[in-house]
């Protein structure tokens, strides 16, 4: 498998907190059955700032590391951009990275909502050539209750990604129940980790997987994994036709 969301470089974010963490986490992946991972510490969210320069050198630091410890995975550089007015001006100045260098861009939206402008800065992306991704949409409690907010970024382009340990349940019922709305309705394109440790918020992607084969079958599970390699590639990735979440009824009212 491929994994496009990780905090696995050490040091620089609320991911691996030094070396010994980042192996640890490198051989849980590698048990997982995961063999390639891009690294995708966070910028811009208030607490850290990594830009392009810094995550490539820790990149070849790691992966130097990987070779010394003979870990079979490999470590490919990716950033977690917290949405912000200045992302395109950023990226004219090589300090925003697209993952492992293609099209594709993450964009974070705060955890209680998503900004105004949000709609506005993913559409300029798009006209730059760039495909930006939302990363779990599943957590944002805007989306949550609004999710015609998702599906409208989503019908005019942009990309989204859940999270493994969301589906699996690991962040209570609400948002696996919520993550499976958003799988039916064709919202989301990309199932990865986001895994910080070895410990709170691992990969969960093998056991992921399994709960997404038993519920909707094998070819759900290959679009995923085809998504992962075909967006590390640089090429086209597959989608459906995304569609409005209805609310369920409550009480027989709506």
């Amino acid at each position: 498998m491929i994994d496009i969301h990780c905090h696995i470089l050490p040091g620089i974010d609320d991911g691996a907190r030094g070396l010994d963490d980042t192996l640890d986490m490198a051989r849980e992946a590698v048990n997982e059955g995961i063999h390639t991972i891009i690294a995708t510490p966070h910028h811009k969210n208030n607490k850290y700032d990594n830009p392009q320069g810094i995550i490539l050198q820790k990149v070849e630091q790691v992966n130097k590391a990987l070779s010394n410890e003979g870990i079979d995975l490999k470590i490919l550089p990716g950033q977690e951009v917290r949405i912000y007015g200045e992302v395109i001006g950023d990226l004219d100045k090589e300090e925003i990275l697209t993952l492992n260098h293609t099209q594709y861009l993450f964009v974070e939206f705060p955890s209680n909502h998503v900004p105004r402008y949000a709609e506005t800065l993913l559409f300029d992306l798009q006209l730059k050539g760039i495909i930006p991704i939302i990363v779990h949409p599943e957590r944002n409690q805007e989306i949550i209750e609004r999710p015609e907010v998702l599906y409208n970024l989503v019908k005019k382009g942009a990309l989204s990604q859940v999270t493994a340990s969301s589906v699996s349940g690991h962040f209570g019922k609400k948002i696996r129940n919520f993550s499976f709305q958003l799988i039916e309705a064709n919202l989301t394109h990309f199932i990865a980790s986001d895994a910080h440790n070895v410990s709170s918020r691992g990969f969960k992607m093998a056991e992921t997987m399994d709960v997404i084969e038993s519920k909707y079958g094998i070819d759900l599970v290959y679009f995923f994994q085809d998504n992962a390699e075909l967006l590390l590639q640089g090429n086209h990735v597959y989608q459906e036709t995304p569609e409005l979440i209805k609310k369920k009824k409550f009480l027989g009212i709506f």
